[in-house]
């Protein structure tokens, strides 16, 4: 089993901040005591939190609590290029950074329920995205007394905001444990290099050393959905990042995606994403010219 990359927060520090540049983000997925700010600021790629999975780009801002499975996994993962491309910042601090019952104080209310929205993780959106990212790279530089002054400014903000949107279902439960991420990693891995290809579930299966039945209520009631709606998620997401990038037509992303067919391509894409790959498309195309 592979170790789990540290993320705690040492003795002598109530939080940490670090911008990195590294050849992909942590392909790992994995969950922490911690809550996690982070910040995209170069890098493309598929986003796992919770039940949810969305492709991400520069600018995806989210905010994370303690114990939520998550990954970002680079567009350009298996590729034998590895120069830095995946640019971020990110925050971690625990619950209880500032003491036990400081944030259970009247003048904390705001950011308990904060807190309490971040179980589901939160995605910021907008001006909020802007002001916060411009904080957190001057918490970079910060030390001593100043930098908890500027979290807890970061974290006002936040609570303060309504450009935060829940990320995984209201109807997610975490039910996860340490000592099965390497049977998810593994099944993560597995997809994620052969979505384009048909995927059998009795391999799939073999690989978590499970039936496929027990492979299947496995996997629902961790993830919150079947094991084949969560193909189906990582085709839509990468078909949403071949659409944005407007090299091919419909029909070959459809194909490039693992779909044999065009109509049930258009089906499930309608379905995750909520409108049609043609009209998705010139929506982001309005918008980048706008």
């Amino acid at each position: 089993m592979k170790a789990l990359l540290k993320k705690s927060v040492s003795s002598i520090h109530s939080f940490i901040v670090k911008e990195f540049h590294d050849p992909v983000f942590d392909p790992n997925w994995h969950f922490h005591p911690e809550y996690q700010l982070f910040c995209v600021m170069e890098g493309s790629g598929t986003r796992f939190i919770g039940d949810n999975i969305k492709h991400f780009q520069s600018g995806d801002m989210v905010l994370l609590g303690p114990n939520m499975p998550h990954l970002w996994r680079s567009d350009d993962y298996l590729k034998k290029d590895k120069a830095p491309k995946a640019h971020g910042i990110v925050i971690y601090f625990e619950a209880d950074f500032l003491g036990a019952e400081f944030f259970e104080k009247q003048e904390m209310v705001l950011l308990k329920q904060l807190f309490e929205k971040a179980q589901h993780g939160l995605e910021i959106t907008g001006n909020t995205h802007e002001v916060v990212l411009a904080k957190m790279l001057e918490l970079v530089n910060k030390e001593g007394f100043e930098s908890i002054m500027g979290l807890l400014d970061i974290l006002y903000t936040l609570a303060c905001s309504e450009e935060c949107e829940f990320i995984a279902s209201l109807g997610f439960e975490n039910n996860y444990k340490h000592t099965e991420t390497e049977r998810m990693r593994v099944v993560h891995e597995y997809v994620m290099q052969h979505f384009q290809q048909e995927i059998s579930l009795e391999k799939v299966a073999a690989l978590a050393n499970m039936s496929p039945s027990a492979f299947c209520r496995y996997f629902k009631a961790r993830a919150n959905k079947t094991f084949f709606d969560f193909v189906s998620e990582i085709r839509i997401g990468h078909a949403c990042r071949l659409l944005i990038e407007g090299n091919l037509s419909i029909t070959q992303v459809a194909y490039e995606c693992g779909y044999k067919t065009i109509s049930n391509f258009n089906r499930q894409f309608k379905e995750t994403v909520k409108e049609s790959p043609s009209k998705y498309q010139q929506q982001y195309m309005h918008l980048a010219k706008g």
